[in-house]
């Protein structure tokens, strides 16, 4: 049985027994039956705890009159995502502002979590990285047909009816080496990241390692807004009028 951090430990004694009643259900069989949940698995349901009682506290302290600091901050994240995808996007970009910002907190406090001790980041995991990308390119080939309707489709075909046979297989491996991309590219940057931090913190005296947790920090920042960066420029893409 692989390791299990602690909070991992703590969901597999209080729910390995209905999990795996549920898999089996499912004709799924786990592994470890005695710990079906995964650290990955396990740190997902913390990111996702921790953005709802973020989320609850930010809304017991709105206030039209006083705003707290609280409510600054979220406020200028919201201005930063609307703007960003405004700029990308372009008209009618402030209905995916809710969706991008959760996508862009999850992917942050889940890359924040290798620099904690007893956590590491679910988003060092394959599985979570494609989980991510799968739900992003199911997201916008949806807004796609929702914006389009059928005529959607029809940028799979090529600019002219003769090239179709030709195009229709390029496109659509282009639209799935987007789906790798997000993938790869945040998979391995924290995987790197949480070893290169875990090799240091390990050989080197303390104030050698802080500047690698800065700079996992750094990474944490820039992955999780260029996943988001990316989503925009796909939704932009799937909402252009040319098709």
């Amino acid at each position: 049985m692989p390791e299990q951090l602690w909070f991992t430990k703590l969901l597999n004694q209080l729910f390995a027994g209905p999990i795996t009643a549920l898999l089996h259900a499912l004709h799924i069989q786990p592994q470890y039956p005695q710990a079906p949940i995964t650290n990955a698995v396990a740190m997902e349901v913390l990111v996702v705890g921790l953005l709802l009682l973020f989320f609850l506290v930010v809304r017991s302290r709105l206030s039209v009159e006083s705003p707290g600091g609280i409510q600054h901050i979220f406020e200028s994240f919201q201005g930063f995502i609307e703007g960003e995808s405004q700029s990308i996007i372009g008209h009618g970009s402030e209905q995916f502002t809710p969706i991008l910002a959760v996508l862009f907190l999850f992917i942050l406090i889940g890359n924040l979590f290798g620099v904690v001790p007893g956590l590491e980041s679910p988003t060092a995991s394959p599985v979570v990285p494609l989980g991510l990308a799968l739900f992003t390119f199911a997201y916008y080939q949806l807004q796609g047909l929702r914006h389009h309707g059928v005529k959607y489709l029809k940028q799979f075909l090529g600019p002219v009816w003769w090239l179709s046979p030709l195009m229709i297989p390029l496109e659509i491996i282009s639209h799935l080496a987007r789906l790798l991309s997000l993938t790869i590219r945040l998979y391995a940057n924290m995987f790197a990241g949480d070893l290169v931090t875990l090799v240091f913190l390990s050989l080197i005296p303390i104030f050698i390692p802080v500047i690698f947790l800065g700079l996992h920090i750094f990474v944490a920042l820039l992955q999780a807004y260029i996943f988001v960066l990316l989503a925009m420029v796909y939704l932009a893409g799937a909402l252009a009028e040319e098709h």
